[in-house]
């Protein structure tokens, strides 16, 4: 039976991940204690808000060490997997490094505002077991400024003024810019395929 974690850096966001997993019947346990990530089958670090906040926050309680050490399955959501990262350009931060690669702000133009915020479709670019079951071009919902660019780790992007990564997968690590507990039927599938992912 999965043992899942949600990593409470003291940031926003946390309630609707755990609420999510309650609605697939995995009563997932909000901590930053750092035995109970280490000792989880699953980890999820969710957040909203600006990278060198969540990051400082990280520090303060030892888990930017701790996150990078872990070999069973991570999920970063929205602002999450931006701290999966190499950087963050906001504020020139330094991140936790799992990914290559550093997040850069949206330009504004007409008819797309920054943030972006909304519904937009999701395009495979990669086979992943995270998109099982979800179809190609599904909508889900984003709401973010700062995006990675498509890399060797991509499993599938969104286009917002070109093409970024929507979801990354490397080893062990796994991101989601959107946010699968406001994305409905795809949200759901996604959180359960990672839910089945072995540690």
């Amino acid at each position: 039976m999965s043992r899942v974690a949600i990593v409470d850096h003291g940031g926003g966001n946390v309630a609707s991940v755990r609420f999510a997993l309650e609605r697939l019947g995995v009563a997932a346990q909000l901590t930053g204690d750092a035995t109970e990530i280490a000792g989880a089958s699953h980890v999820i670090l969710p957040g909203v808000g600006a990278a060198a906040t969540a990051m400082a926050r990280l520090a303060r309680s030892g888990l930017d060490r701790l996150l990078p050490t872990l070999r069973q399955p991570l999920l970063g959501i929205c602002l999450g997997m931006q701290l999966l990262y190499e950087g963050s350009e906001e504020g020139s931060t330094a991140c936790l490094g799992l990914i290559k690669g550093v997040g850069r702000r949206f330009a504004p133009a007409p008819g797309r505002p920054v943030p972006h915020m909304g519904w937009n479709r999701l395009e495979p670019a990669a086979e992943s077991p995270l998109l099982a079951g979800i179809e190609p071009g599904a909508y889900v919902y984003f709401v973010h400024s700062y995006a990675l660019p498509v890399g060797p780790d991509t499993v599938a992007t969104t286009d917002y003024g070109g093409a970024f990564t929507a979801v990354v997968s490397r080893g062990n690590v796994h991101g989601v810019q959107w946010h699968p507990e406001r994305s409905a039927g795809a949200g759901a599938r996604l959180l359960e395929n990672f839910l089945a992912l072995d540690g």
